[in-house]
This record gives C-alpha cells, sequence and structure tokens, in this order.
C-alpha cells in the first residue's frame, strides 16, 4: 500500500516536471486600477486628560468630563456602535533629574475614544460640541468608506485591463501571439486621500476632499510564437 502511494507521488512530480518543461515561453505583466470616490464617514480619535495630586482625583476628573463626552456624542445621533474607548490610563507625573532624586508629584489620567461619524454633514457640529464638553486631546481624523466593495470592484477591473492592455503591446511588440491566461493574482491598497475639497461645515471647518482605492494584479499568459 505504501509502496502504491510511493510510487503515485513519483509519477505526479514526474508529470508536473514534463509540463514545466513543455510549458513553453510566458509573458507576465502587471496592472493597476485606481478609482477616486467621495468618503462617507470619518473615523476621530479624541479624549480627555487630567493631572492631579492624587490618582483618584486626577481619575474621576476625567470620568466626568468622559461621561459628558458620551452624552454629547449619544446627542449628536452617534450609535454606540460607533464609540469605542481606545485608551484607558493613569500615570505618576515625576519631577527631578540626575543630580536630585525624582519624586512624585501628581498623576496624569487619561480616557479617549475612538469614534465613527457616518454623517458628514454634521462631522463640524460633533467637533464643536466635544469640545464644549471638556475634550482636550484630540488623536487625528481620517475619512473612510463605509463599504469599499464597489469601488475595489470598479477598481479591480481596471487593473485586469491594464495589464491586459500591456501584455497585448508586448506580445505584439515581440512578434507573438498571446495566449490563455496561466495565472492572476490581487494586490489591493487602503484608501489614500487623494485632495481637498472647499470646507463645508459653518462650525470646525473639515474638508472631506476624496479618495483613491488602487488594485493592482500580477497576470502570466502563455504565448505562441
Amino acid at each position: 500500500m505504501k509502496m502504491s502511494i510511493l510510487i503515485g507521488v513519483i509519477w505526479a512530480m514526474m508529470a508536473s516536471l514534463a509540463a514545466a518543461q513543455t510549458q513553453g515561453p510566458v509573458l507576465s505583466v502587471s496592472g493597476e486600477g485606481q478609482v477616486a470616490v467621495a468618503p462617507d464617514m470619518a473615523v476621530i480619535s479624541l479624549g480627555v486628560v487630567h493631572v492631579d495630586k492624587t490618582a483618584g482625583a486626577a481619575m474621576a476628573k476625567v470620568s466626568d468630563d468622559a461621561r459628558a463626552l458620551l452624552d454629547v456624542l449619544t446627542a449628536q445621533g452617534i450609535e454606540a456602535r460607533d464609540i469605542q474607548t481606545s485608551q484607558l490610563s493613569i500615570n505618576p507625573v515625576w519631577k527631578g533629574d540626575g543630580s536630585s532624586p525624582r519624586t512624585i508629584t501628581g498623576f496624569e489620567a487619561r480616557n479617549a475614544v475612538t469614534v465613527r461619524v457616518r454623517a458628514l454633514d454634521g462631522l463640524g457640529a460633533v467637533l464643536d460640541q466635544v469640545l464644549d464638553a471638556g475634550t482636550n486631546t484630540f488623536g487625528g481624523l481620517r475619512f473612510e468608506l463605509q463599504d469599499p466593495s464597489a469601488a475595489q470592484a470598479e477598481a479591480r477591473e481596471a487593473a485586469v485591463k491594464d495589464a491586459m492592455h500591456k501584455a497585448a503591446q508586448l506580445s505584439a511588440a515581440a512578434g507573438t501571439q498571446l495566449g490563455d491566461v496561466l495565472s492572476i493574482s490581487e494586490g489591493s491598497n487602503a484608501p489614500r486621500p487623494e485632495m481637498f475639497a472647499a470646507a463645508r461645515s459653518a462650525d470646525v471647518p473639515v474638508a472631506a476632499g476624496e479618495l483613491v482605492v488602487s488594485v493592482r494584479v500580477a497576470m502570466t499568459f502563455a504565448l505562441a510564437p
């Protein structure tokens, strides 16, 4: 039984080797497709930080402001699924250098959240309100697509067309006939900002601009002389 399996494996290896040796010339190319789309969601990182003499006092101040922040976000229509705590910490504040002993002068407490804002026309108002609620740290803002699949599909089609166009040009220049597709693989990139539009908000000014969704493909074609 084991001998039969071994013989089968050897025959399969020999067949693969023979196929590789008789495959003939191939052409490998890459193609890229890009689609520019308007984002429909913003992701912001914000929070509160306070320093006090004791850890309890610092955390109490942070907790009060964090509750106010969450209340404001809820009042602005942000759903619970779009609010996530990203940092909750408390650390001693040290004083002193190499010439004197280091001592603890207080404690710093932090509470930060990551928020998805799905209604971009209200983004400026959200930022304005959270600042009024006591938010004193802002970790940044980025624009995203809630569902990038349609843009990715369009970019994927463009990437394949680009690769096939290149393959046709190269095979014609080489005086060969383009054959069947032997392999195709894909690599995609995260959407990236492309340009900025005019500020649209009457509160904190923001510019959503556009996102570019790009897809790269690698294709291998058989060639006939």
